[in-house]
């Protein structure tokens, strides 16, 4: 499944450009930047993303990437174990 990266550009600031082209070279993933995603509370306080619609915020932008790739993988995990659990019934 294509994992969904979304970054809001006025979150760049807090160092989140430099994440970018890192997540790109993910195979399973699409990174998307709007000028916008409604969190402006995190996004004015700390590097911020969204995963699949879920939010991810950390102290600096290298904890976010590394938090990220943590909820992509958490992520994977349920949706593994919701298909066994389909698959058993």
């Amino acid at each position: 499944m294509l994992n969904v990266i979304e970054f809001c550009v006025s979150n760049m600031h807090h160092g989140t450009d430099q994440l970018l082209p890192k997540l790109e070279q993910l195979h399973d993933a699409e990174v998307i930047e709007y000028g916008c995603l409604g969190n402006c509370g995190e996004c004015y306080l700390f590097p911020f993303a969204m995963v699949n619609g879920e939010t991810v915020a950390a102290e600096t932008a290298d904890e976010l990437y590394d938090k990220i790739l943590e909820e992509i993988k958490n992520q994977e995990a349920e949706r593994s174990a919701l298909d066994k659990l389909l698959d058993d019934l």
